[in-house]
């Protein structure tokens, strides 16, 4: 059947996400600093993160509403410490702008503009990026994030979603994502292409990744464009 889709991942796919999230990590706790100081001086990014790993098992919708996760976090930790809780939303809002500013891979915005013109194309994510304030909104037909749809990747759900958006069979989609499980396995048994972006070069040697056998690979978005 012959492909005439493209969902993309967009974390490590479309641009490093590490140093977003440290960047973004970082311009929280400089606003807290400024505007809820009690807090900044008991918690710094690592005990956030500690608070945050054990919040995770406490809720299943934390598993893929990360927005949720940060964002009631921080409820809790303004409200034992004394500080009104509207500002957390204040306080998410400088986190989900940082979180917007990313470094894109060089290949990204030339290669979707060459994808675009060819086949219909869409995203599948997992956090919580703005498409529209990052500036790749126009695109993509379709964009669906986890923590609004519902369920996160691998779930067949939220391919199969995306597929029913395109007005598309699964098997005339390719799904790419760096991730072998929750992308090219999780589009695998959704009934879609699974191509696995390996910026890096890595090999398949963890025994929990052995048996996935991607449909393509590729180093760049360039690669995808002269696969396709």
């Amino acid at each position: 059947m012959a492909i005439k889709a493209v969902l993309l991942d967009l974390d490590d796919t479309l641009w490093p996400v590490a140093p977003v999230i440290r960047h973004a990590e970082s311009a929280l706790q400089q606003w807290l600093h400024e505007y809820a100081p009690v807090v900044a001086q008991n918690y710094n990014v690592e005990k956030l993160r500690e608070r945050r790993n054990v919040l995770v098992a406490s809720d299943q919708r934390f598993q893929y509403d990360l927005w949720a996760l940060r964002h009631t976090l921080l409820k809790q930790v303004f409200d034992e410490h004394g500080v009104a809780a509207e500002k957390a939303d204040q306080a998410m809002a400088v986190f989900a702008d940082a979180r917007n500013k990313v470094d894109l891979y060089s290949d990204v915005k030339p290669a979707l503009q060459a994808l675009h013109e060819k086949l219909l194309l869409g995203t599948v994510s997992n956090g919580f990026a703005d498409l529209q304030a990052i500036g790749l909104a126009h695109h993509f037909k379709v964009s669906i994030a986890a923590y609004r749809f519902g369920c996160a990747k691998p779930d067949s759900r939220i391919f199969l979603a995306a597929c029913q958006a395109l007005g598309l069979k699964p098997g005339e989609v390719l799904y790419v994502g760096d991730d072998l499980l929750l992308d090219v396995q999780g589009a695998q048994q959704a009934g879609l292409k699974g191509g696995w972006m390996n910026r890096q070069g890595l090999k398949i040697e963890d025994e929990r990744h052995l048996h996935i056998k991607p449909d393509a690979e590729f180093a760049n978005l360039h690669d995808l464009t002269l696969w396709l």
